[in-house]
């Protein structure tokens, strides 16, 4: 049984000869063109893999790139499966993706513990509820500043606006909630 191959637009393979032929990085309209007609299928193709839009933007990008650089290197031979040699690219890259993605959480789920400080990996309880009324005491300002840039993880930019200050603002209440907040947590007097 043979695997069917993808066709390729006359046009396609007509640029991949251009490019292939030309000095290396010369034909840059070309190569243009090549990514402009190539890049949205890529994309799709990344999207259906990979089923989130910025790996299949980073899928694309990194695909085309190598494409470009086998092209200029005459590394096609047969310039009509272009889009084989394209789509084979992205094959392959997807499969390293997804292998690097499953040797990291193993990785992490084997070492992860021991990567984290030992306080951090367990917790303890009065150190948390010793964290949640030092919170309580901070006035309403710096306790609000304090959550919504460590849980809600906003920049102070993004914050100020929220909050109708300046981002230095934000920055001197966070500065000083922090302080206070170490001080209770501590122990240290007021």
């Amino acid at each position: 049984m043979s695997v069917p191959e993808i066709q390729t637009p006359a046009d396609d393979a007509s640029l991949a000869i251009r490019v292939g032929r030309a000095a290396p990085g010369t034909d840059r309209e070309a190569e243009a063109e090549l990514c402009r007609r190539l890049g949205p299928r890529v994309r799709l193709y990344g999207l259906r893999h990979l089923r989130d839009e910025a790996a299949a933007a980073d899928l694309m990008q990194q695909v085309l790139l190598i494409m470009i650089e086998r092209l200029r290197a005459g590394a096609l031979r047969t310039p009509e499966r272009l889009a084989s040699f394209v789509f084979g690219i992205c094959r392959m890259a997807v499969l390293d993706l997804k292998r690097g993605h499953a040797r990291r959480d193993r990785l992490l789920e084997t070492y992860g513990d021991a990567l984290l400080p030992p306080e951090a990996a367990h917790p303890d309880p009065e150190d948390r509820e010793r964290l949640v009324r030092c919170l309580e005491r901070l006035p309403e300002r710096e306790r609000t500043v304090l959550l919504l840039t460590f849980y809600d993880d906003m920049p102070a930019e993004v914050l100020a606006r929220e909050l109708s200050l300046t981002p230095a603002n934000i920055r001197v209440i966070r500065h000083r909630g922090l302080k206070r907040l170490r001080g209770c947590v501590n122990g240290e007097p007021k």
